[in-house]
C-alpha cells in the first residue's frame, strides 16, 4: 500500500500507510500543505529570527529565544533522542523531511506579503517547536512579579493577587466512567484553552499504519498526537497541571579578560560560556545579542552590568542578571519517547507506560480504555527544590537553591464516576504554586452531577456553560452600597437580578463587564500600589505579567474578599464605578464588544470577528482581560468528545479550520460550528472519506 492521503468534509486529513515512518513523512507533508505559512512562522520562532521578516515587533521574542538557548536546546535533546532511541529519532526526522516536501509547493498568500521563502526543516526542528510553543507554558515570569509585590507589599500580598492569569494556558476536561453513561462505556471531554490563532493550534488528524489507527488534535510543526487521541479502544486527553518546574536565579556576573565569570554557591567565581549572535529585523539594523550561560542557566534578562533600571529608580541590588533553568537544558530530554508508545498504546496501562518518558509541559492526564480501565495522573517532569524556588527569584550564590532530583508524579482518581481538572488545586497541588479558581472546575461538577447518565452528543451543553461564579464578590460588594443615585441604584438593583450568565445577547452581563471593568481600573489607580504600576524595564516579551491592571482584574475577587487591602476604599471604588456606568450611554449586548481577537502572525486588514459568549471564569473560558478589553484572545482551542464506546460517535471542532490557507473552502468553515457550541463528527470510515492525489 502506498502512502494514501484521505479527507473528509471538513478538510480534515485522514492518512495511511505502509509503516509508522512513512506515514509520519505524509503527516510532515500535509501538515506542510495545510499550514505551510504557520509551520515557517514556528520555525523562525524557535531559531530566534522570525523579526527577519517581521519585522521590530518581533525582536524582544528573538531576543529571548537567543538568550534562553531554545534552539540549541532542540539540537542537543534531539542529538540524546538519537542516541537513546534511535526509532523515534528516524520517525522524527521522517516528519521534517516530510515538512520540507510539502513546504515545496506552498501556496500561501503570506510568504508573497512578508517577502518570505519555505526553507529546509531539520531533524531537531520539530523539538524546537515544541519547546517554543511551550516555553512559556509554567508561566515562570509570574515570579518577576511576585518579586515586584513582595519589594512593594511584602509577602503576605502574594497570596492576593494569585489566580490564573493573563498570561497562562488553561484547559477544561472531564471524564465520564461507564457507570455514568448510557452506553456503559467511559467518556472523555473538554476543551484546551490557549491565545486563539489564525491558523489554529491544533490540527485535526487521522493516522493509520500496521501499528496504530489514531485520531486526535496534533500540534502542527510535532509528529503524532500527543495531547488529544484516541487509538480506538483507549482514548486520552491533558489539561495543565499549573506545575512550576522552571527557575529563575538572580544572578552576579563580572567581565575579566576571557569573558564573563558568575559566582557561585561555593562563593567562588566561575567561567560563564559566552558569545554574540546577530538578530537581523526587517526594515531596521541587525541587533547584536551577548548570549551568556551559568552552571544554573542560560542568561535571559541583564548582563554583567546588571539589571535594565526601571522608573521606580532600579531593581534591588542592581549588579544582578537574570538566569532561567528548565529541564530540557538540563537533561536533554524533551520526552519525545512518548509520542510512538502513545500512538501505539491499546490500554490505558499503555498511556500511563507512555507518560512515565513524559518531560512537558507538565499535564494532568485521563484517560479510559473499553475494558474499564481509567487513568487520572500528573505527567512531566518537576525538579526537587527549595520551596522559595517556586515562588521567586533566587540568588544563585546562595547555597540551598540547587536542583535534587525529581518529583514523583501524584494520580488520582475518580468521584462519583466523575473526574474533572480544570486547572484548579487538584492531584498537581505539590507541584503548583498559583492555580486556576475553582469555578470551572465546580461548575462542570455540578453540571455532571444533574442527571445519571450522559452521552457524547451531551457534552456540548457542558463546553457552552456561560454561568459567571466569580461575580458574586462585586455584586455582594454594590448590595452593600447605600446613598446611590437613582441612576445607579437602578444599576445596581438590575445586575442584583441578573442570572450571572455571561451571554453574547445579555445587555445585563455587558452591564456587569462595564462596572467590573470600572471598578479594576480604580483599584489598580489607587496609591497603595503606584509602585506596581512602574515596572523594572525588563524586555517587553515579559510585560503581560507585570502589567497591574490585568492582574487587579484577574485577582478582584480576591481583592474584594481580602479582610482588609491596604486602606483601599473597595467600596469608594465601587460606588464611583457604578455611578460611571449608570451615567453612560446603556451597554450594548455583550457579544457587541466581547469579540474574538485571534493572534495573526501578519496584521492585515482588520476583520469583523465575531461577538462570543462567556468570560474568564466560565466554562465557555473566553477570556476578557477586566480593565483592559472586552476582546477575548484567548479561549478554547478546540472541543473535543472522545467516547469508549464507539469512536465514530466522538466529536471535535476548532476555532476555524482545517486549512490554513486564506481562500481555502475549509480555512474558517469549522468557525459557525465553534461558535454555536456544534462539534463535528469523527470520522474514521475510509469508505466515507474522498482521496486525495499525493502528488
Amino acid at each position: 500500500m502506498a502512502t494514501e492521503i484521505y479527507r473528509d468534509a471538513w478538510g480534515i486529513p485522514h492518512l495511511r500507510a505502509d509503516s509508522a515512518i512513512e506515514l509520519a513523512r505524509a503527516q510532515g507533508r500535509v501538515t506542510a500543505r495545510d499550514r505551510a505559512w504557520q509551520l515557517e512562522v514556528e520555525r523562525h520562532r524557535a531559531q530566534g529570527t522570525s523579526a527577519s521578516f517581521l519585522g521590530p515587533g518581533a525582536l524582544s521574542w528573538d531576543r529571548f529565544a537567543r538568550r534562553a538557548r531554545l534552539a540549541d536546546t532542540a539540537r542537543r535533546c534531539f542529538a540524546a533522542l538519537a542516541e537513546r532511541d534511535p526509532e523515534t529519532a528516524d520517525w522524527v526526522r521522517a516528519y521534517a523531511d516530510g515538512v520540507t516536501e510539502g513546504l515545496a509547493g506552498a501556496t500561501a498568500p503570506e510568504f508573497a506579503r512578508a517577502g518570505l521563502a519555505p526553507g529546509r526543516w531539520e531533524p531537531w526542528t520539530p523539538l524546537g517547536v515544541w519547546l517554543a510553543t511551550h516555553i512559556l507554558f509554567a508561566g515562570f515570569p509570574a515570579k518577576l512579579w511576585r518579586e515586584q509585590v513582595v519589594r512593594h507589599l511584602g509577602a503576605d500580598a502574594v497570596a492576593l493577587f494569585a489566580t490564573d492569569g493573563p498570561g497562562t494556558a488553561g484547559s477544561n476536561g472531564w471524564l465520564l466512567s461507564g457507570e455514568r453513561t448510557v452506553t456503559g462505556q467511559a467518556i472523555i471531554a473538554g476543551d484546551p484553552h490557549r491565545f486563539i490563532e489564525d491558523p489554529g493550534v491544533y490540527q485535526q488528524i487521522h493516522l493509520s499504519c500496521p501499528e496504530f489507527d489514531v485520531v486526535g488534535l496534533a500540534v502542527p510543526g510535532a509528529p503524532g498526537i500527543a495531547h488529544f487521541g484516541h487509538t480506538g479502544t483507549v482514548a486520552w486527553a491533558i489539561t495543565n497541571a499549573m506545575a512550576d518546574y522552571q527557575d529563575l536565579y538572580r544572578e552576579r556576573l563580572r567581565r575579566t579578560g576571557a569573558g564573563v565569570e558568575a559566582l557561585g554557591p561555593d562563593g567562588t567565581w566561575r567561567r560563564a560560556a559566552r558569545h554574540t549572535e546577530i538578530v537581523e529585523v526587517a526594515g531596521e539594523e541587525p541587533v547584536e545579542v551577548e548570549v551568556i550561560e551559568t552552571d544554573r542557566g542560560p542568561v535571559i534578562i541583564g548582563g554583567p552590568e546588571g539589571l535594565p533600571e526601571g522608573p521606580d529608580g532600579g531593581v534591588p541590588d542592581p549588579a544582578v542578571a537574570i538566569s532561567l533553568r528548565y529541564p530540557p537544558r538540563v537533561t536533554a530530554d524533551l520526552g519525545f519517547g512518548a509520542l510512538l508508545p502513545l500512538l501505539r498504546a491499546r490500554r490505558v496501562a499503555d498511556v500511563d507506560a507512555a507518560l512515565d518518558r513524559w518531560a512537558e509541559p507538565v499535564n494532568v492526564v485521563q484517560a479510559a480504555d473499553t475494558e474499564g480501565g481509567l487513568l487520572h495522573r500528573v505527567a512531566g517532569r518537576v525538579p526537587v527544590r527549595a520551596a522559595a524556588n517556586r515562588v521567586r527569584l533566587v540568588p544563585a550564590w546562595e547555597p540551598g537553591h540547587e536542583w535534587h532530583g525529581w518529583h514523583e508524579t501524584p494520580r488520582a482518581g475518580l468521584t462519583d464516576g466523575v473526574a474533572v481538572m480544570a486547572n484548579q488545586r487538584g492531584p498537581a497541588t505539590p507541584l503548583g504554586v498559583e492555580f486556576a479558581p475553582p469555578h470551572r472546575a465546580d461548575r462542570i461538577a455540578a453540571l455532571l452531577a444533574r442527571k445519571e447518565r450522559w452521552s457524547a452528543a451531551d457534552q456540548p451543553a457542558v463546553h457552552m456553560d456561560t454561568h459567571l461564579a466569580s461575580a458574586a464578590p462585586l455584586l455582594d460588594l454594590l448590595a452593600s452600597l447605600a446613598g446611590l443615585t437613582p441612576g445607579a441604584a437602578a444599576l445596581r438593583d438590575r445586575l442584583l437580578r441578573w442570572d450571572r450568565r455571561m451571554d453574547a445577547h445579555s445587555a445585563d452581563a455587558a452591564a456587569y463587564a462595564a462596572v467590573r471593568g470600572a471598578v479594576v481600573r480604580r483599584l489598580a489607580a489607587q496609591e497603595a500600589f503606584a509602585a506596581l504600576a512602574a515596572p523594572p524595564a525588563y524586555p517587553e516579551l515579559f510585560l503581560p505579567w507585570l502589567a497591574l491592571v490585568p492582574r487587579v482584574g484577574y485577582a478582584l475577587e480576591h481583592l474584594l474578599r481580602a479582610g482588609e487591602l491596604y486602606g483601599v476604599d473597595r467600596a469608594g471604588a465601587a460606588r464611583a464605578a457604578l455611578e460611571e456606568v449608570a451615567a453612560a450611554q446603556p451597554p450594548a449586548p455583550w457579544g457587541d464588544t466581547h469579540r474574538l481577537a485571534p493572534w495573526r502572525a501578519l496584521a492585515g486588514a482588520p476583520q469583523d470577528e465575531p461577538g462570543l459568549s462567556g468570560d474568564h471564569d466560565c466554562v465557555l473560558c473566553t477570556s476578557a482581560v477586566p480593565g483592559v478589553t472586552d476582546r477575548a484572545a484567548r479561549g478554547p482551542a478546540a472541543r473535543y468528545v472522545w467516547d469508549l464506546a464507539r469512536r465514530e460517535d466522538s466529536l471535535w471542532v476548532v476555532p476555524f479550520g482545517a486549512s490554513g490557507v486564506p481562500g481555502s473552502p475549509h480555512h474558517r468553515d469549522q468557525l459557525p460550528r465553534w461558535l454555536g457550541g456544534d462539534l463535528v463528527p469523527v470520522v474514521t470510515d475510509w469508505d466515507r472519506l474522498t482521496e486525495e492525489s499525493d502528488a
